[in-house]
């Protein structure tokens, strides 16, 4: 439906617009002010409100007379001309298109002609979103305006410089957070440049016989690999880390341990190296600990921490009594020469520009941020130790991370135990080419300084107001007039607010589903073409 209006009031700020009679503007729609050198403002609507010409007085007195049934036949003189609806908008960008077909966008510096004619925005209007290198950016959905959705106006962002500066995804249960993250997971891995490293707690990236997934794109044999501790998943690579591949600096922020326990642990490590992790479960004694600095009772607090959460423990050993030889319960960390490459051959997917997918739905909170940290501590500080030029070839590296506060929130960070390795990438990975998707429902329990550095914002539908209002307050545009557009976004729908576009864009990002139906169907079309012209050559 077209709609449109004429602007009757306001200012740069708050545009009023009467609408047209038969426009039925909503909220978020995107309308378009024409200039008159070839020029235009495209400005948006934050809010409708009823107006009308007759009185209060006789509104209310012809409402109770028809509620009350003395005025059936009551009606308006011509109800389009004195009954109207008003639209509070504000004005977004203002774009000059040259005799080239090219773009000059400018912030609006001044609101409008009074009394200008509003329209529908069309595709053209939107030209400029197009990117320069499509294979070099990461598809999030099409354009909307209102619940309108512009399919053929693509949104993109920039694969290397979003990723870099992190991306954060704020949403509600049920808005579509794991719909548009494996949607733009697709889309990378038709780019070149980037590393995705996936902690994939409900094990819904990949796919299976009955969902689609990662696994159906293409190029998955060259740029997928998936992981999972599950020894009867036939897809996978088997996830088993060997515990020599530990260091004390993974367990920073990580599983609970005071900074005594923390201390205890690096005079482990100092003294037996590789074998630390062994030598806690085998139990010294007294004087060995003495010789160490480690108190007694702290040793054996350390021990049984150990059991617990890596599940290495003790036993004696037959063929020496005077030994202990270590058992390995857990199917995740193991002992001996199993799971000794696996970290390596991960981070090295990794720095090959691969997407990696743990499948941590069989892990514990501990084990899923644990397997984590351990990969990300080192890629954090290969990457920190490369110099300048060997760093400018390597592929940017991100890391998906649902529920987010788990490791970004206030009480992980300043639990005492020490900074975690997310919170180190979310502070210093950009220098790096290292970054973080994070996802979350509770965006106001991550400090005000992590989401600052959070550049890119892709904001589904969120009915608590609190949450709006850590999010609003973060964004990268001024989000302020958008409080009840956030809360009123339906599935799939989403404002992305970014440093790297240049005002707030509305998307809706497809159902993965029918996406890659579409995907694969363009594809088979395209090697149909390929194929003719090869026959006719």
């Amino acid at each position: 439906m077209k709609k449109g209006g004429q602007i009757v009031g306001g200012g740069l700020k708050d545009i009023y617009i009467r609408e047209k009679s038969d426009s039925q503007m909503e909220l978020g729609d995107l309308l378009v002010a024409d200039g008159d050198n070839n020029d235009y403002t495209i400005i948006q609507v934050k809010d409708i409100e009823y107006r009308s010409q007759v009185p209060q007085l006789n509104l209310d007195l012809s409402a109770g007379m028809k509620l009350e049934g003395y005025g059936d036949n009551l009606e308006f003189v011509q109800p389009e001309l004195r009954n109207y609806m008003v639209a509070r908008a504000k004005s977004l960008l203002y774009v000059q298109k040259n005799d080239k077909s090219q773009y000059l966008i400018k912030s609006p510096k001044r609101p409008p002609s009074f009394f200008n004619s509003i329209r529908s925005i069309n595709d053209d209007d939107l030209g400029f979103l197009k990117p320069e290198k499509a294979e070099n950016s990461i598809y999030l959905g099409d354009i909307r305006s209102g619940s309108t959705v512009k399919k053929d106006v693509k949104v993109h962002i920039d694969l290397i410089k979003s990723l870099t500066h992190h991306i954060f995804i704020p949403a509600t249960t049920g808005r579509g957070k794991s719909n548009l993250v494996r949607v733009m997971l697709w889309s990378i891995l038709d780019s070149e440049g980037a590393g995705i490293l996936v902690l994939d707690p409900h094990n819904e990236y990949y796919g299976d016989n009955v969902r689609k997934g990662l696994r159906d794109h293409p190029k998955m044999t060259e740029k997928l690999e998936y992981y999972s501790p599950d020894s009867e998943n036939q897809d996978a690579l088997t996830l088993s880390v060997n515990v020599k591949k530990i260091r004390p600096n993974h367990f920073s922020g990580i599983g609970g341990f005071s900074s005594a326990q923390s201390e205890a642990m690096r005079m482990f490590y100092n003294k037996y190296k590789e074998n630390w992790i062994s030598e806690i479960a085998k139990e010294k004694d007294n004087k060995t600990l003495k010789a160490m600095g480690i108190d007694e009772k702290t040793a054996k607090v350390l021990k049984r921490k150990i059991e617990t959460k890596l599940g290495v423990s003790a036993i004696d050993d037959q063929s020496s009594p005077d030994d202990k030889k270590c058992v390995f319960k857990s199917n995740l960390f193991t002992g001996g020469d199993a799971g000794l490459s696996t970290i390596n051959d991960i981070v090295e997917s990794l720095e090959e520009g691969k997407i990696v997918i743990i499948d941590s739905s069989k892990l514990s909170d501990f084990e899923e941020l644990f397997v984590g940290s351990i990969i990300s501590s080192n890629i954090f500080f290969k990457y920190k130790n490369y110099n300048s030029d060997v760093l400018k070839n390597r592929p940017v590296i991100s890391i998906v991370i649902e529920e987010a506060p788990r490791v970004l929130g206030r009480e992980a960070l300043e639990s005492g135990m020490g900074n975690n390795i997310y919170g180190t990438i979310a502070r210093e990975g950009r220098k790096f080419k290292l970054g973080l998707i994070a996802i979350t429902q509770l965006a106001s329990v991550i400090p005000r300084a992590i989401l600052a550095n959070m550049n890119t914002k892709i904001i589904l539908g969120n009915e608590m107001s609190m949450e709006r209002s850590a999010i609003i307050d973060s964004a990268s545009q001024d989000l302020s007039d958008d409080n009840r557009i956030i809360a009123s976004l339906d599935k799939g729908e989403a404002i992305v607010s970014s440093v790297f576009t240049r005002f707030a864009i509305p998307i809706y990002t497809p159902e993965f589903e029918k996406f890659v139906n579409e995907y694969l169907s363009k594809q088979g079309e395209k090697m149909e073409i390929e194929g003719e012209t090869e026959l006719i050559g």
